[in-house]
């Protein structure tokens, strides 16, 4: 049996962070590419950042969901040709993570380019408002900064925009 490499895409959408179990690996942009040549199934995939410990449980859970739907010979290849950027992850996984009570990330628009001004603040994720104050650079996870809202006093975790 062959696949699509759209089929097993959509499958991996499956697949959840293993750190923000609300958004997939797919719509993380973390999935860069799928490869299909007959019965072999190959998942490019992109960390996060370098030493990111969730890669390994992405790994694995990939796997297991393409063992699920009858897939027995595949690998998951991690490519570095491109350092992920949040600009990758999509606009319904910024939503989500927003519902979830995390402040998503900002677009960091053209890599290329570098601002002078400074960044737009953090929106607070529950009640909407800008006041907004960071209070250490590392959240929950390294990939993450902790604030609090001026508004409704609450923490939130900020997604880092990298």
């Amino acid at each position: 049996m062959a696949w699509t490499p759209a089929e097993v895409r959509g499958w991996l959408d499956a697949v959840k962070d293993p750190e923000v179990p609300v958004v997939s690996v797919v719509e993380l942009g973390v999935v860069r590419n799928v490869l299909v040549d007959g019965e072999a199934v190959t998942v490019e995939i992109t960390p996060t950042y370098t030493g990111c410990p969730a890669m390994k449980v992405m790994e694995d859970e990939i796997l297991a969901c393409l063992a699920g739907h009858g897939v027995t010979n595949a690998r998951v290849q991690t490519v570095f040709r491109e350092a992920w950027t949040t600009d990758w992850m999509s606009d319904e996984a910024r939503e989500k993570l927003r519902a979830y009570g995390i402040a998503p990330p900002q677009h960091l628009g053209d890599p290329g380019l570098v601002t002078l001004r400074r960044h737009a603040p953090v929106v607070c994720p529950r009640c909407g408002s800008h006041q907004t104050l960071r209070q250490s650079e590392f959240g929950s996870t390294a990939c993450k900064a902790l604030y609090t809202c001026r508004e409704c006093r609450e923490p939130f975790d900020y997604f880092k925009a990298i």
